[in-house]
């Protein structure tokens, strides 16, 4: 197994978690010479990849008049960019059969106020599991997509808001879920573990939605 981030800290806990079997690598999603070094690192290591996770991305939300041309370029070079080459720079290491599974989000398919370039960024991410599980099928390899509603991480912290407007943002988001919390990360890994594992063989650029019903309001 081999994972990879950017925080030290969250690099390390996933070192101690996983165990010595794990490989931890400090890799930017946005970069895209480091998804070849990351590649390579991946070929030294493993014979063969028989599942890639592309979970890596960033949420950055602002009007429209707030965006420039370095916000953009940031949002899509980590969240479309960056996996697109990875997936690209990882193709002769993968087994056949394999399964490759794209985090999307459900904002590809809703209409938020502030999300136009993540929610851009991401459906580009969707539409490429559905070009690329066409495209690669043929050499036995699967993709499909997993579409979280909003999830209990610390991504929300990283927004850059103060901590009643963080408190009003995370209330007014669960007003707006069905069943009125937000998603365990628990339950995004185990719609993922499903796509991957050999019980969706028939799965061919498929996508799962798991947001507690907040694309049907």
């Amino acid at each position: 197994m081999v994972v990879t981030g950017t925080n030290p800290n969250t690099l390390h806990a996933a070192k101690a978690e996983l165990g010595e079997g794990a490989i931890v690598v400090a890799s930017d999603a946005g970069d895209v010479a480091a998804q070849h070094t990351l590649a390579k690192t991946v070929g030294q290591a493993f014979s063969r990849l028989d599942i890639l996770v592309l979970n890596a991305g960033i949420v950055d939300m602002r009007p429209l008049e707030k965006w420039d041309e370095a916000g953009f370029d940031r949002s899509f070079g980590i969240n479309f960019k960056g996996p697109f080459f990875l997936v690209q720079a990882l193709l002769p290491l993968f087994a056949s059969p394999a399964s490759i599974v794209l985090t999307t989000s459900i904002n590809a398919h809703i209409g938020m106020p502030n999300t136009s370039i993540y929610a851009a960024s991401k459906a580009a991410l969707l539409s490429l599991g559905k070009t690329l599980s066409g495209e690669l099928i043929g050499r036995g390899i699967r993709v499909n997509a997993v579409s979280p509603g909003p999830i209990a991480t610390p991504l929300y912290n990283k927004l850059g808001l103060a901590p009643s407007e963080l408190e009003a943002t995370a209330e007014a988001l669960k007003n707006q879920v069905p069943v009125h919390r937000f998603g365990n990360p628990a339950e995004i890994a185990r719609a993922i573990v499903f796509f991957a594992s050999d019980e969706t063989p028939y799965a061919v650029g498929s996508e799962l939605v798991i947001d507690g019903g907040m694309s049907t309001l």
